[in-house]
């Protein structure tokens, strides 16, 4: 739309570059810069479109310039994934979020917020943990539909979990040399082998750490976070199952972290699910404005 700007920057990494959709309004100046981060087979897409729908529109029409990664391989990061990849979970959050992250502070020399969807805000809130020096950096955290380990027992889970995510896609990997979800239908982007097997542990369960064996467990216990809020939608029951989001922020020890419920019962629209929370339409008049508002009263 002409009330926004959006530019594709690619920053080189690696044998590629890696993709960032810069969206900002004449009003840019106004507001902290935003980074946001997608989750597993996923892309930036998820917040935002050219058209100008979608949460990383809906900020920058409220004066914050915002960056979306698409993580290496995915997107319009470059090279595809094309099976045999060495890369996973632990690159993103030591090579490629602080790459991002330092580029936007270049750019604007101010402190930033932090949105992610799904497990996007996992790898983010990993990084926070491991590298004290961005605790001066982010102001905010925030999670839509975020959940590290899957606690509940929702009888979708033996489907969705044990089977499909803990049997048939590792299959996949070793017949294919990556996870094609997009031609399965199982999310909007492919996912590496590595990136697959990182989620698996930490998804059911094993010690937060990292493949160096560094401890993002024990680097929680001593996190100063900054202002975080974590929203997950009540017809989310398996990937971002309410629950298994606030236990995160339990297990991070975040213990001052705001939480919110997106249900019908609560006074919102629809009882949103793992991506719905952001795409609706009804979302942007919903839940977002009040989201936006938080996030302007936490601007420096």
């Amino acid at each position: 739309m002409s009330d926004l700007h959006q530019e594709s920057i690619f920053l080189p990494y690696r044998n590629g570059h890696l993709h960032i959709r810069k969206i900002e309004s004449a009003n840019t100046n106004a507001a902290n810069p935003v980074l946001m981060l997608h989750g597993s087979m996923s892309n930036g897409r998820v917040f935002y479109t050219k058209s100008g729908k979608g949460l990383g529109c809906f900020l920058a029409r409220r004066g914050h310039p915002v960056y979306i990664l698409d993580v290496f391989g995915n997107g319009q990061s470059e090279p595809r994934i094309q099976g045999g990849e060495s890369y996973g979970q632990s690159e993103v959050i030591n090579e490629q979020i602080p790459l991002i992250h330092d580029y936007i502070m270049a750019q604007h020399h101010q402190a930033m917020h932090w949105v992610g969807h799904s497990w996007g805000t996992i790898l983010m809130a990993s990084h926070y943990a491991r590298y004290p020096q961005r605790q001066h950096q982010v102001i905010t955290l925030s999670g839509f539909a975020s959940k590290k380990t899957i606690y509940s027992q929702h009888p979708k889970k033996p489907l969705y979990v044990n089977l499909v995510w803990n049997r048939i896609c590792p299959w996949l990997t070793k017949r294919y040399g990556f996870l094609p979800a997009q031609r399965f239908k199982l999310g909007m982007d492919n996912e590496t082998t590595q990136s697959l097997l990182d989620n698996v542990k930490w998804v059911n369960g094993q010690p937060w750490k990292d493949r160096d064996g560094f401890c993002y467990q024990s680097a929680a216990r001593k996190t100063a976070w900054p202002a975080t809020w974590f929203l997950a939608g009540k017809a989310d029951h398996v990937l971002g199952n309410p629950a298994d989001v606030k236990a995160f922020l339990k297990d991070s020890c975040n213990h001052t972290a705001k939480f919110t419920l997106l249900s019908k019962k609560n006074g919102n629209r629809h009882d949103y699910d793992h991506t719905s929370l952001l795409v609706h339409p009804d979302a942007m008049a919903d839940h977002l404005p009040e989201f936006a508002q938080w996030l302007s009263r936490h601007n420096c």
